[in-house]
């Protein structure tokens, strides 16, 4: 299986094309970090080209800049090309389908809506939040008079 899941920060803003047929293409490059760290302590980070086609590349350069962040679902490929100069030039990269932006337009982490969730116990349930509290000082067993015993026959697994 060829599936490819990365999540990073564009390294600049995406450059969208359209091929002579007029469809939409975008290619990019994600800033990955290393999941280890050197020995100093240092985390490394990896260049991943990809390109996303049609509504997706349109959507990725329109809302997207460099330093945004993303994640990018899709395929590794291989693919080669005579330079202008008569080489050989051999190009890795991921083909995307799904593009999603994990940043607002403004460049910060957060989702542009003013609510901030409860962090901890911090949130108390007030009057209005139309909640019953459970009393979990009953015991819900307490009625079954009798034991109930199970074989490996009872079970639906």
């Amino acid at each position: 299986m060829n599936k490819v899941l990365l999540v990073g920060r564009l390294t600049k803003d995406p450059e969208l094309r359209t091929t002579q047929s007029g469809i939409a293409v975008a290619r990019f490059t994600i800033a990955v970090n290393q999941t280890f760290t050197n020995r100093n302590g240092e985390r490394g980070t990896d260049f991943i080209n990809c390109v996303v086609w049609e509504r997706q590349a349109s959507n990725l350069a329109r809302y997207c800049h460099k330093g945004s962040l993303v994640s990018a679902e899709g395929r590794l490929t291989n693919r080669s090309y005579d330079a202008q100069d008569g080489t050989k030039r051999y190009v890795t990269e991921v083909v995307c389908d799904t593009v999603n932006f994990l940043s607002s337009r403004n460049g910060d982490n957060t989702s542009g809506s003013d609510y901030q969730q409860p962090s901890g116990n911090d949130y108390q349930p007030s009057s209005n939040d139309n909640m019953e509290m459970a009393d979990l000082s009953d015991d819900p067993f307490k009625n079954f008079n009798e034991e109930i015993t199970l074989t490996n026959d009872d079970l639906p697994f």
